[in-house]
């Protein structure tokens, strides 16, 4: 009798830093720059390549910008099981404080297509404690 594997076959772990850039925001113009840093880890049991991107950012006053695009930071990696991809990007707000989050759309080698979702995630300028 063969064991069956509780590891799910198509499975992708994202995870996600945000880092506010001072240095390239001007906040008397309402412009708050971004940078994101983020990891893509193959936990499934199939090979799977990323084909597109979609994030949803919306900023405090709930304007939202859709970005959709082939690939990330102009790859499209193919991730074996247990290997992982780590990019960093950026994006901008009108706002201090905003959330970014979206999905990733994969092909596994034997042609299955799905989604590998990105949870929701806060930018937010540092706040000054005192």
């Amino acid at each position: 009798m063969q064991a069956m594997s509780t590891q799910p076959l198509y499975d992708i772990t994202v995870t996600t830093e945000a880092i506010y850039l001072p240095e390239q925001s001007d906040e008397s113009a309402d412009r708050y720059v971004f940078a994101y840093r983020i990891r893509i880890t193959n936990t499934g049991e199939a090979p799977a390549k990323l084909l597109s991107r979609h994030w949803i950012i919306t900023d405090a006053h709930q304007q939202t910008q859709e970005v959709r695009g082939v690939g990330v930071v102009g790859e499209q990696p193919h991730l074996a099981p247990g290997e992982s991809f780590e990019y960093t990007s950026g994006t901008s707000i009108n706002t201090p404080v905003g959330t970014m989050r979206g999905s990733y759309r994969m092909i596994a080698d034997d042609g299955t297509e799905f989604d590998a979702n990105i949870a929701e995630f806060t930018l937010s300028i540092p706040r000054t404690l005192h």
